[in-house]
């Protein structure tokens, strides 16, 4: 998967947005105004970062070592980086839609009766 077909992936996911809030080389994704996936466009080989659940953290670290590591930048207990080449496709939508999914569930019920509102 590259990145734009990772781009494609989060803007298909409902209440998404993207933005560069940190820079002009980072592309966040947030679902509601809260991050669900980072993409740094200028690192090579190309990565983005992906929250996940602190366990399923260390299983995937294990099982694709080098490949998934602790997310940089970030708080390596709750977040993954993800080097995009050496990933399935599928791994790669399955961790974005468990990111998104992650911080639906973590969203007021305000929010997300907002998001479940949206068309």
């Amino acid at each position: 998967m590259n990145v734009e077909e990772l781009r494609e992936l989060c803007l298909s996911k409902k209440g998404v947005t993207e933005e560069f809030p940190f820079d002009a080389d980072t592309l966040v994704f947030k679902v509601m105004g809260k991050m669900f996936a980072l993409v740094p466009l200028e690192r090579v080989p190309p990565q983005c970062n992906l929250k996940c659940d602190p366990e399923k953290s260390e299983e995937l670290r294990e099982e694709y070592d080098g490949a998934i590591i602790p997310g940089y930048h970030m708080s390596k207990k709750h977040w993954n980086t993800l080097f995009l080449g050496q990933l399935p496709p599928q791994l790669i939508k399955d961790l974005v839609d468990h990111s998104y999914g992650l911080v639906v569930s973590g969203l007021t019920k305000k929010l997300q009766q907002e998001l479940n509102n949206l068309g």
